[in-house]
């Protein structure tokens, strides 16, 4: 069953999975077969889908305009889960599918900020085309930003409507999937972290690469390599960094930023959510990223 949770017209649509993070912190990762134990616990709501959503929407401010496309299971967790990207102003074009639990992330962060992520996908895994397609056509947004935590039908129904309609598509490869190689000459921007990007090889012709390198920046592969540095921060979690750094890149480009001054506004705000737990926890505001780009 789908239903339309919120009225608001996107100017950005995002395409993803929408999960329940459930994070034990501070204890050292675990080896196969081993227990660790004295970390802390807390429930975040997250899916790099959702993710991206939340960090488009407070980068966008309160006159942007940001729409989640997915599924969750008509259970408590999808409910609490639409709860937060409506108190996030995120609209929503969402399949509440009953019987079928919504997507859960176990996630585990060392002391040093480093992380581990099982992911059961649950309703992220019968996202429905004509659900996406809907869904773009009721709010044509002015650009798409896909992960891919879902079905390939489902990226694909996304990233042919942005082909087809002219709107951007921003592909961020995440987890790597086999099938996503047939998307990639759909899209407008790539954005693999390095290991993603040795996974991919060669990208078509005319697709810009944003090369996400962790504390190192951003390489900008467009024909030549432009590499685009990161604010140095002291870090307390990752999670989310890669998630914020796509959709603040997809805000500046709807802003009209170029693609340099697009990709360093992302790595600053990606270096901002580092700085505090969780992967929304961190996501900075579209105020923090000003400050911090006037320095």
């Amino acid at each position: 069953m789908h239903v339309p949770v919120s009225p608001m017209t996107g100017t950005v649509a995002v395409l993803g999975a929408i999960n329940v993070d459930l994070v034990v912190s501070g204890a050292p990762l675990p080896k196969p077969g081993y227990t660790v134990t004295g970390g802390t616990f807390a429930e975040h709501h997250g899916g790099k889908g959702g993710n991206q959503a939340v960090a488009a929407a407070r980068a966008a401010g309160p006159d942007g305009g940001v729409v989640m496309i997915g599924a969750v299971g008509d259970d408590s967790l999808g409910r609490a889960a639409l709860g937060a990207l409506g108190d996030e102003d995120v609209a929503t074009y969402i399949d509440v599918l009953p019987g079928v639990s919504t997507g859960v992330a176990l996630i585990a962060v060392d002391e040093h900020g480093e992380n581990q992520i099982t992911v059961a996908r649950g309703a992220n895994a019968r996202i429905d085309p004509d659900t996406v397609r809907g869904g773009l056509d009721d709010h044509r947004p002015r650009i798409v930003l896909i992960s891919i935590e879902i079905p390939e039908e489902a990226a694909r129904a996304a990233a042919e409507w942005g082909k087809g309609h002219g709107v951007p598509v921003v592909l961020n490869p995440a987890p790597m999937q086999d099938w996503a190689m047939d998307l990639l000459p759909l899209a407008t921007y790539l954005t693999p972290n390095e290991g993603e990007l040795a996974m991919i090889g060669q990208p078509p012709a005319g697709v810009v690469v944003l090369e996400t390198r962790g504390p190192h920046g951003v390489r900008i592969h467009d024909g030549e390599i432009l590499d685009v540095p990161s604010p140095d921060v002291e870090v307390v979690d990752t999670t989310g960094a890669g998630d914020t750094f796509n959709g603040v890149f997809a805000v500046a480009i709807m802003d009209g930023l170029s693609i340099p001054e697009a990709a360093a506004r992302a790595a600053t705000a990606s270096a901002l959510s580092v700085t505090r737990p969780g992967a929304r926890g961190g996501m900075p505001h579209r105020s923090e990223i000003d400050a911090a780009m006037r320095g």
